[in-house]
């Protein structure tokens, strides 16, 4: 069993060192078919760290902490009604009381039988 769990792994590995390698090989021939290098050839995911800020862009766009800040709000005042969310709530509420109720049983019955 040692030794399969042993070739498992290993071939695991090696797969996963192997589309790596791939990914690289079709980074660079991609490189070679445009035949120059261009500054506007933007990598999926850049991340740069300036003055203790870092600033990320995904595809090219650019995502700020601000940005996010104000879809949040924006969905905030949209006031939008999720009915799971409204459902789950309810059933929360539901448990939370049965749970102190047959607490509140126990430890009475407990306190009876003690005296």
């Amino acid at each position: 069993m040692k030794m399969f769990l042993l070739k498992f792994f290993l071939v695991v590995a090696l797969m996963f060192v192997s589309v790596l390698f791939g990914m690289q090989q079709a980074n660079v021939g991609i490189h070679r078919m445009k035949g120059f290098e261009d500054s506007n050839f933007k990598e999926a995911l850049n991340i740069n760290e300036t003055d203790g800020q870092v600033e990320v862009s995904l595809l090219g766009n650019d995502i700020r902490s601000h940005d996010l800040e104000e879809k949040k709000q924006k969905l905030e005042q949209m006031k939008a009604y999720n009915f799971f969310s409204d459902v789950g709530k309810k059933f929360a509420g539901a448990v939370s009381i049965v749970t102190e109720k047959i607490i509140g049983v126990m430890t009475s019955l407990i306190s009876k039988e003690e005296d």
